[in-house]
């Protein structure tokens, strides 16, 4: 439960796919500059290392994600990150939920990415109904929406600078760690990836 989020600095100028260039001939647009070749280049590099199909190989009917049942106590996740023009980076993530009396959840984690100073994540997260959730997230601009499926739950969130994030979280057959598949996006192009294990700590 994550990325966000833990993905520190993404370059602004991502997703600027049309600029209209006075120099040329009856300054005509062009869809993309020389100047951003390079940036949507790595774009596409990153989107070849997010492959799509942990969607079949890690779903399974159960056990159930319960996430405010994974989440309520210590957690701790180590995963690997993927920015474009940046270098790849490790992370950790140290969380502390309680569950509060309506059955809601208080996330509180410290987010470690490489050797960058760390930072801190609040996750609020209900129930809704028997297979999905809502809540809100200091990274995220908005709601978060999230729908559990068997073992699998999806979150769906936008942040600022116009990207979009999603996260599949698969619980495995222990009940006591999850894998976690992160990608951001910018007009539809992936712009970051996570893929993170998270266990549940003994209290």
């Amino acid at each position: 439960m994550r990325y966000v989020i833990f993905f520190g600095s993404i370059p602004p100028h991502l997703g600027t796919v049309a600029r209209s260039d006075p120099a040329r001939k009856g300054g005509r647009s062009t869809s993309l500059s020389l100047r951003y070749g390079g940036a949507f280049a790595a774009a596409i590099l990153v989107a070849a290392c997010v492959p799509s199909d942990h969607v079949f190989l890690e779903q399974a009917p159960a056990p159930g994600f319960d996430p405010i049942v994974f989440f309520a106590g210590h957690t701790e996740g180590r995963g690997s990150l993927a920015v474009v023009l940046q270098h790849r980076n490790p992370t950790l993530v140290e969380g502390h939920g309680v569950v509060a009396s309506d059955g809601s959840i208080d996330l509180d984690q410290i987010v470690r990415k490489g050797d960058g100073k760390p930072t801190r994540r609040t996750w609020h997260l209900y129930r809704v109904s028997p297979a999905r959730y809502s809540g809100t997230l200091s990274d995220a601009r908005g709601m978060v929406t999230g729908t559990v499926e068997g073992n699998q739950l999806h979150l769906i969130f936008d942040m600022k600078n116009g990207l979009h994030a999603q996260q599949f979280l698969y619980l495995r057959s222990n009940g006591q760690s999850a894998r976690n598949r992160m990608i951001v996006t910018k007009l539809g192009i992936p712009v970051a990836s996570l893929d993170e294990t998270i266990v549940r700590l003994p209290e």
